[in-house]
């Protein structure tokens, strides 16, 4: 079973039409017009234009292109801040808030031609906001799934709580998870394919590959495919195999029971 996928997109519209195309080339080479697309999550954030990420994810998806868009921590963020600039997304650090230039929601509201600095007084701000972006993009990332299973690989945007079957994860789990996820190097019963921690490079642990490249940090934006268990990067001169990097510990089977 053939899957394509796209990392961490960050507000980077350009980028993301950029990877589109990487895959219809590998759609071309391959003849297969019919493969999903998984977008692992955080949409907006950091970038110069998550409203043209929404709004070309949303029309892809009402035209019919087979496209799961899955739920990031900085999504959840934003419809957060919409819904109660007040209100703080139980993943986030003490001493951060979602206009912290750390978090780049700031630039999310740039795109919808707010000003929006962190030293300026939260309530206008969010009034702003609440006027300006459509509800229609909200609904749009507040209804987006958190996980997606498709032969044997799973997708989500920063990883499983290691030993807990799909149905009982929690949404913080799967949209803010580091270490006890990262660090865990046993089987999970499908490969788990993830954003959430960039790198500089897409990384495959066998139990894992990472596709968060960056670019959210100017760096570019990742587009693999996967086939069973094998993974590529898609690059302008084709398919550059993202070979595993070390061996699995013993079955854990966490991603089949749900």
């Amino acid at each position: 079973m053939r899957t394509y996928a796209i990392g961490d997109i960050h507000g980077q519209h350009d980028a993301l039409l950029a990877a589109h195309a990487l895959i219809e080339a590998d759609r071309a080479a391959t003849g297969d017009a019919e493969a999903v697309v998984v977008h692992v999550g955080d949409l907006v954030d950091r970038g110069p234009d998550s409203r043209g990420v929404i709004e070309h994810l949303m029309q892809g998806q009402a035209r019919g292109e087979p496209w799961v868009v899955l739920k990031g921590n900085h999504d959840r963020m934003f419809t957060t801040f919409m819904d109660d600039p007040q209100a703080r997304d139980p993943g986030l650090r003490a001493d951060l808030s979602y206009l912290h230039p750390n978090i780049g929601g700031g630039m999310t509201l740039a795109s919808y031609g707010l000003h929006a600095p962190a030293d300026r007084p939260v309530a206008p701000v969010h009034a702003e906001a609440r006027a300006a972006v459509p509800r229609a993009h909200v609904d749009f990332l507040r209804a987006l799934p958190a996980w997606h299973l498709r032969g044997e690989a799973l997708f989500v945007h920063a990883g499983i709580r290691p030993g807990v079957g799909m149905p009982y994860q929690t949404e913080t789990d799967l949209v803010w998870i580091r270490r006890d996820f990262l660090d865990d190097t046993r089987d999970h019963g499908a490969l788990v394919v993830h954003g959430h921690t960039a790198l500089e490079a897409p990384q495959h642990y066998r139990n894992r590959l990472n596709i968060d490249g960056g670019a959210g940090y100017g760096r570019p934006l990742v587009a693999v495919v996967i086939e069973g268990r094998d993974a590529f990067r898609l690059t302008g001169a084709g398919r550059q195999a993202l070979l595993p990097a070390a061996p699995l510990s013993a079955p854990f089977g966490a991603a089949r029971s749900g």
